[in-house]
């Protein structure tokens, strides 16, 4: 039995990611859900981000899906390594659980000829150096410099991402970023949510230094997963449908959402816990 791939975040960030795996991969159905009741995870602790996103992982499951994508950084870098390892052998042996951090850094390397990337993300994921380890591993030559920009998804989720009073922690956290090293020459914007501010962000960026999103990178990372598994991908329906939940108010969801996503959807209310 065939069932949709589900894509999570704690709120609306994941929706960019969704957007380039419908635009790449526009053959599979897909179920979204945004934990917006309980979001946003970036500051919250470890065992938090894990557990909330383990109750997620299990409401896809109970749908059917047979692979989710945890398309938060937060989640990837604070409970993907324990699902994968402790929880999935248990609980659903045959179901697969992927994140957005691993294939961000197996190419993240190929865009810098300084050898210096900027990672832009949450508290969350920089406390975990999940992109540090990771990047030791695929370039292990390259310089990684990490900064936290624990007021960008606030902005953002509060539609302030093209006003004004965004451009001072814009600017303040790029400049926080460049005192580690003049010589960066790309930043990834490792938070789902931060594609809202590129332009924002490209305005105050010294000439010729590179802005990675992570769409398209997992879009493609997700393309070539399947074809390098197929015992999983025919277990992905492909009817081209799409399905939006959240744990919040639906008519907030759907309010919000067209900004992330690009287009209108219809969104309905779930329970986790």
């Amino acid at each position: 039995m065939s069932a949709p791939i589900g894509v999570f975040d704690s709120g609306y960030g994941g929706l960019t990611i969704l957007k380039e795996l419908k635009k790449q991969l526009p053959q599979y159905d897909y179920i979204y859900l945004g934990d917006n009741a309980r979001a946003p995870y970036g500051t919250r602790s470890f065992e938090t981000v894990y557990q909330y996103t383990l109750e997620a992982v299990k409401w896809f499951f109970d749908q059917g899906c047979e692979l989710v994508i945890l398309a938060c950084n937060t989640a990837s870098a604070k409970a993907l390594r324990n699902i994968q390892q402790l929880d999935l052998p248990n609980i659903a042996p045959g179901k697969r659980v992927l994140g957005v951090i691993r294939p961000s850094s197996e190419v993240l390397g190929t865009f810098s000829k300084t050898g210096h990337v900027g990672i832009m993300a949450t508290v969350g994921t920089v406390q975990s150096d999940s992109y540090l380890m990771e990047m030791a591993k695929f370039f292990p030559k390259v310089n990684v410099h990490q900064q936290a920009c624990p007021m960008w998804v606030p902005l953002i989720e509060n539609g302030e991402y093209n006003q004004p009073g965004a451009d001072y922690f814009v600017k303040s956290y790029l400049d926080q970023l460049f005192s580690q090293s003049k010589d960066i020459d790309s930043i990834l914007l490792a938070c789902t949510h931060y594609p809202l501010l590129e332009a924002k962000i490209q305005a105050y960026l010294p000439k010729g230094v590179k802005i990675i999103s992570q769409g398209n990178i997992v879009a493609a990372s997700l393309s070539q997963y399947l074809d390098n598994h197929p015992e999983i991908a025919e277990k992905c329906s492909q009817k081209g449908q799409l399905q939006f939940f959240t744990t919040d108010n639906a008519e907030t969801f759907e309010k919000q959402a067209s900004a992330f996503f690009g287009q209108k959807v219809e969104a309905k209310h779930t329970d986790l816990a």
